[in-house]
C-alpha cells in the first residue's frame, strides 16, 4: 500500500472525506514554500499536491500560472522540486505528496532518472495533465512499477464511452474536475458534482476527489459531502500572491480543512 491508499483507508475508517491542498513548488520562494508545506499536516491537510513549475501550463488559470512564473523566477527547477519533497520528508514520513503538472519537464529529465529521484525523495503520486491513457507506457506504467501512484483527471466531458479508458491503470485516487475550463474560475456546485461522482464511483473502486472551483470552507464542505475529498489550489495560491505570511495562509488552509472534514 502506498501512503495515498493508506491515508484514504484511514479516512474511510473515520468516516471522513479528505482535504487536499495545492501549492506551487518554490512559490514565492523555496524556504517559504517549505515552511508552508511543513505546516500543512498540522492544519488538517490530508494530501499535499505540489505543482511542478512549467512555462506553458495550459490547464491552469491566472493564479496558478503566475505562481509558476514566480517560482521559475526564483530559480525553481524540477530537481529543486524533488529536493523540496526530500526536505519535507525530514520531518514528515506519513503525509502523501502528489506532484502535479506537465510532462515536458519530466521528459527533459528522462523518465527513468525522474522516477528514481522522485521515489528517493518521497513522492507518492503523479498527476500529469497532458498525458492521456493512450500514452500509459510513457510514464504511468513505469511510475506504478516503482510504487508511485498515477492519478488521472476526469471532467464533465468524460462520457461513458471514454470513462473506462480513463480508469485503466489509474491508482491512488481519481481527480474529478468539477468545472469545464481552467483552474480558479467558476465555483463548483455540489448538486451538479454529486451525480458525476456517483457515475465515476460506479466504474471504479478508487476514491474520487473533486477540484477546480472550490474557494471557501463552505464549498469545501459541500463538495466533500458528495465525494471522497475536496481539492483547493487557486484560493490558497492567491493568498500567497497577496503576500500573506505562512501563518496567515495556514490559518485559511485550516478553515478549508475543517470544512471538508465536517462534511
Amino acid at each position: 500500500m502506498t501512503r495515498i491508499t493508506t491515508k484514504f483507508a484511514d479516512l474511510k475508517a473515520q468516516k471522513k472525506s479528505a482535504f487536499v491542498s495545492f501549492v506551487m513548488a518554490g512559490d514565492p520562494d523555496y524556504d517559504t514554500c517549505l515552511e508552508l508545506i511543513c505546516g500543512m499536516p498540522a492544519a488538517g491537510v490530508d494530501v499535499i499536491e505540489l505543482g511542478m513549475p512549467f512555462t506553458d501550463p495550459m490547464a491552469d488559470g491566472p493564479a496558478i500560472q503566475l505562481a509558476g512564473q514566480r517560482a521559475l523566477k526564483a530559480g525553481m527547477t524540477l530537481t529543486r522540486t524533488l529536493q523540496l519533497v526530500s526536505d519535507f520528508r525530514q520531518t514528515d514520513t506519513t503525509t502523501p505528496i502528489v506532484l502535479m503538472g506537465y510532462y515536458n519537464p519530466i521528459h527533459s529529465m528522462g523518465v527513468a532518472a525522474f522516477l528514481a529521484a522522485a521515489k528517493s525523495a518521497g513522492v507518492d503520486g503523479l498527476i500529469v495533465v497532458d498525458l492521456p491513457p493512450e500514452e500509459d507506457a510513457e510514464l504511468c506504467i513505469p511510475a506504478q512499477a516503482v510504487g508511485i501512484d498515477f492519478i488521472r483527471l476526469t471532467t464533465p466531458t468524460t462520457n461513458d464511452k471514454r470513462l473506462p479508458k480513463v480508469m485503466q491503470n489509474t491508482s491512488g485516487f481519481i481527480y474529478y474536475v468539477a468545472i469545464n475550463g481552467i483552474t480558479g474560475t467558476a465555483e463548483a456546485e455540489a448538486d451538479v458534482v454529486a451525480p458525476a461522482v456517483a457515475r465515476i464511483k460506479a466504474a471504479s473502486d478508487l476514491p474520487v476527489c473533486v477540484g477546480f472551483g472550490i474557494k471557501t470552507p463552505k464549498t469545501a464542505q459541500a463538495i466533500a459531502g458528495v465525494s471522497d475529498g475536496a481539492v483547493v489550489g487557486s484560493a490558497i495560491v492567491e493568498r500567497i500572491a497577496a503576500g500573506q505570511t505562512p501563518a496567515q495562509v495556514l490559518s485559511f488552509v485550516a478553515e478549508l480543512a475543517s470544512g471538508a472534514h465536517s462534511a
